[in-house]
């Protein structure tokens, strides 16, 4: 890749969560509430049903309902992509068929977990998806989740796919994302997918972030990767700095229960996680009111 490529669906993508009402049934009028709330603070879009949105816990009904209600809320001042990946393929289509009946503009596939399929399985399993819809696919490259690395080898040969333009890499390994970017073909797009390593993705040729810590602090994170992106070293730097402490409060515990806790402090009541997850423990609230003081005297 020669050049820092367009941002196919913006550069601050909010890795949305999904509130819960008291009987544990999703809250969709507080997630309408939230999805505004983003497009108001800095959010380009928002990822709709993937990790943070707890998505092994919803159902396919839920995560329907979820497209439908992230595209009505977001209208025309926000990207939609939906999380439509599972470790079944033939499920993973169906919902990314359903996810473009309900007018996203792009959906996200991690990479199938537990399985541990061979890279011509993620070949395979990838470009079914994106043979499956007319919308463009953001893949997500996450091992320390599903034990599975998308190798760079194969992440060149899923770029040759028309609809395959982007990569949400949460490797976690700033040396495998510079040979990736160096490898992939001029246009597609690699986006931060962890919050503490946006401000080097982005020096490197990175378009932006899918981030945690927009729901807490959008307009910083915008501004970081602004700043980043325009070769602003010095104002990234600080703004990457400003960001840290609640960046690392928020992966004290399993996402998204740290982030549940934060909303609940400064935002409204979202709602526990599902179990498996659980609330947040109160050293992880306290550290998080600590950042957040912090972020708001920054």
């Amino acid at each position: 890749m020669e050049s820092r490529p367009e941002a196919p669906f913006g550069q601050v993508l909010t890795a949305v969560i999904t509130p819960f009402g008291d009987d544990g049934s999703i809250d969709y009028g507080t997630f309408w509430r939230l999805t505004r709330h983003l497009a108001d603070h800095g959010s380009d879009g928002i990822v709709v049903g993937g990790t943070t949105g707890e998505s092994p816990t919803l159902s396919k009904v839920e995560k329907v309902a979820l497209y439908k209600a992230a595209v009505d809320a977001a209208g025309d001042r926000m990207s939609v992509v939906a999380g439509v990946g599972t470790y079944d393929t033939r499920e993973s289509v169906d919902l990314a068929q359903r996810a473009a009946e309900s007018g996203v503009d792009g959906v996200m596939a991690v990479t199938p977990y537990y399985s541990k399929p061979p890279q011509e399985g993620l070949v395979r399993h990838f470009t079914a998806i994106a043979d499956a819809t007319d919308v463009r696919v953001l893949l997500y490259n996450i091992p320390g989740r599903t034990c599975r690395i998308i190798e760079i080898d194969t992440l060149v040969r899923l770029a040759e796919h028309p609809h395959i333009v982007a990569v949400k890499d949460a490797v976690d390994d700033l040396d495998y994302t510079r040979r990736e970017i160096d490898a992939l073909p001029n246009g597609f797009a690699v986006y931060s997918g962890s919050d503490a390593m946006t401000r080097e993705i982005v020096r490197i040729g990175g378009v932006g972030v899918v981030s945690v810590a927009a729901h807490l602090a959008g307009d910083t994170v915008k501004a970081m990767v602004d700043a980043a992106v325009r070769g602003d070293d010095d104002e990234a730097d600080r703004l990457n700095g400003v960001l840290g402490p609640l960046v690392d409060a928020l992966f004290l515990e399993p996402n998204p229960m740290p982030l549940k806790a934060g909303l609940d402090l400064a935002w409204d009541p979202v709602g526990d996680p599902r179990l498996p997850l659980i609330p947040a423990s109160d050293d992880t609230r306290a550290a998080l009111e600590r950042a957040l003081q912090a972020l708001s005297g920054a």
